[in-house]
């Protein structure tokens, strides 16, 4: 994995898929990764896909699942013009890049994540790997340090590595409860954050709104504070 000068890993030629032979296989395929606006999903179609996987935008509507209070912090991020996402090569104990909203009070703030006390009692990541005697063991880069060290993981591993497990149910309202507080969010977005102000400005995004958006569908009924399926 090569880095900019940011930290974010850097995608080249060898990550583009070749759509045309894609296309040739006969068989339905989605895209993702950018393509939550009229513009690209009209663009998806025509290249033969048989329709966009939507993240960012939906997970914004109070129907997603993540808290009141995370869905609100994210809007008032992206109407304000500021959100700037970062792609975290650290994040995950699985090694794979996390696209991470920068928000204070989440995992995102080094403050946070520095003084969260290291634990992994959920352990829905960890990584089989082979003990001495032969048998299978279970670890993981974001458990205590001296305890990934005792079996057989690498230091380096563990630098950076935020606790996914418990950060993505704290995103949803499901947090572990511990003696110094709840576990904290971290909430993960794609860059389409950044350009959803327009969108997400003064209502409560409901998925009907997101719908009527991408199908350049006529203004839904919106009162305000309110969203499009409150009034249909």
């Amino acid at each position: 994995m090569q880095l900019d000068g940011d930290g974010q890993p850097i995608y080249g030629q060898r990550n583009v898929v070749d759509l045309p032979r894609l296309a040739e296989l006969g068989l339905p395929f989605w895209l993702a990764g950018g393509y939550g606006t009229p513009a690209r999903l009209g663009e998806a179609l025509s290249m033969g896909a048989a329709g966009v996987q939507i993240g960012t935008a939906f997970a914004l509507c109070r129907e997603s699942g993540l808290t009141e209070s995370n869905r609100r912090a994210l809007r008032a991020l992206s109407a304000s013009g500021e959100a700037r996402v970062y792609t975290d090569p650290l994040a995950s104990p699985t090694g794979f890049p996390f696209k991470v909203a920068p928000l204070a009070g989440t995992l995102s703030d080094d403050e946070v994540f520095r003084r969260r006390e290291r634990v992994c009692d959920l352990g829905f990541l960890r990584r089989v790997y082979r003990r001495e005697d032969g048998r299978l063991g279970y670890r993981c880069p974001s458990e205590p340090v001296d305890e990934y060290l005792r079996k057989g993981g690498a230091v380096e591993d563990t630098a950076g590595r935020k606790c996914l497990c418990n950060a993505l149910l704290a995103n949803v309202g499901l947090a572990q409860v511990r003696a110094d507080g709840e576990e904290a969010s971290l909430l993960t977005v794609g860059n389409h954050l950044e350009t959803l102000g327009p969108l997400v400005s003064g209502i409560d995004l409901a998925v009907a709104d997101v719908a009527h958006y991408l199908c350049a569908a006529p203004e839904p009924l919106r009162v305000e504070g309110k969203g499009a399926s409150d009034g249909e």
